[in-house]
């Protein structure tokens, strides 16, 4: 069984019905062996760009449509399975800062949730996440 993890990025593709993406997730979703998750950490990133939507909207028409986003935000989500940021990760987040490792805190988290959870991370963000000892990463995009 391989679990694949979908950094905020390629869900984001998967949203906007990138084709190579798309066309990975529905095979893998069709072979019971592999599962398919995303992070706790992606649904922060997603929720808060769409609220910072919301409150720059200045327009009616923007408003509306900030709030149509963050509601395929909710939808997008309901269909996936979350991985949460566990002690296991934070474990590994205080090792890997300790360690000089450098990337940003949200994808540390990402990152540490997937090795965590003995994962594959899906990313196009390979210049970061190749950073990170021990993490598997493929860009399905390509």
């Amino acid at each position: 069984m391989t679990c694949y993890v979908m950094d905020t990025d390629h869900l984001s593709l998967y949203e906007r019905n990138h084709p190579q993406v798309c066309e990975r997730i529905i095979r893998t979703r069709q072979h019971s062996s592999d599962t398919l998750f995303t992070t706790v950490v992606s649904l922060e990133e997603q929720y808060a760009g769409r609220i910072a939507q919301i409150r720059k909207a200045t327009t009616p028409q923007a408003l509306v449509g900030a709030y149509n986003k963050l509601k395929q935000i909710f939808v997008l989500f309901s269909d996936l399975d979350i991985l949460e940021y566990d002690l296991k990760a934070d474990e590994y987040f205080r090792e890997f800062r300790k360690a000089g490792i450098r990337i940003g805190t949200l994808d540390l988290r990402i990152a540490v949730i997937t090795l965590a959870n003995g994962g594959i991370l899906l990313s196009r963000n390979l210049q970061d996440f190749k950073k990170v000892p021990g993490l598997t990463i493929q860009d399905w995009s390509v």
